[in-house]
């Protein structure tokens, strides 16, 4: 048996709508564990985010914080913080703009407002049982490997062109992933590979969302879910169904892994 490397992203690919883990699901990473594969984690996520996950699933691999950070077996392999002096720009032009920020270590999430209704509908939507600490200024003391920024889609325009070093990826309707220029799941990914010296024909991944582009176009065996955006299903090289519908079970079905 050639052994495969698998990437799963979590929220609408391991998990479905209500944050909840199918059945299906668990016990195809049963079975894929039992095969002697290796499964790894690839998502925007930072660890301290879904430490219960990978203690349900056995997974101790992982691509965390869009790519920023890698960890192989619990031992980091990679980390790509955002650089000081952008950030200190890039906060000051929010400050002004009356835009709230989360800036993210593989550790906590830190606030630059105590209150906002963008901030608790953006971060209400992972159903996290940890909440952002208020320290306007975490990022001059700590390493930050991503930043979330929230403001609506037109506001984040004026972003774009101003920060050159930074790269601006929405997930939500308030909510924006704010990450290294040159950073990506499929960065983090490629690290991953070169370190366990796996061919690329045998590295497959699974996602559904905007961050998914880059590793749906990096890996060769690439997996749409069913309920994924337009764009994804489109440059991945496999759909299959939906997150609910036995999504994660019936793709591995389908690219002959199981």
């Amino acid at each position: 048996m050639d052994k495969k490397l698998i990437f799963f992203d979590i929220d609408g690919t391991l998990l479905d709508h209500d944050k909840q883990l199918p059945k299906s699901t668990k016990l195809a990473i049963e079975k894929l564990q039992e095969l002697g594969h290796e499964l790894a984690i690839a998502t925007g996520r930072a660890p301290f985010m879904f430490e219960e996950l990978r203690e349900e699933l056995g997974i101790h691999t992982y691509v965390g914080l869009n790519g920023q950070y890698v960890v192989h077996n619990n031992q980091v392999v990679y980390e790509h913080p955002l650089d000081i002096e952008e950030l200190h720009r890039y906060s000051a032009f929010a400050d002004e703009l009356d835009h709230p920020l989360i800036f993210e270590n593989h550790e906590q999430m830190y606030s630059t407002k105590e209150a906002n209704l963008y901030v608790d509908e953006g971060i209400g939507s992972f159903k996290l049982k940890v909440a952002p600490i208020y320290e306007p200024n975490s990022f001059r003391e700590r390493k930050i490997y991503q930043s979330l920024l929230f403001c609506t889609e037109e506001h984040e325009s004026l972003y774009h062109s101003k920060f050159q070093k930074l790269k601006f990826v929405r997930f939500h309707e308030y909510a924006v992933d704010v990450l290294p220029a040159d950073g990506s799941k499929a960065k983090g990914i490629e690290v991953l590979i070169n370190h366990l010296q796996i061919p690329m024909k045998n590295v497959y991944a699974f996602g559904d969302a905007l961050n998914d582009m880059e590793m749906m176009t990096f890996v060769e065996n690439s997996v749409a879910m069913g309920n994924a955006i337009d764009e994804v299903k489109q440059v991945a090289k496999y759909v299959t169904t939906a997150v609910d519908e036995d999504g994660i079970l019936k793709g591995l079905e389908l690219v002959g892994i199981l």
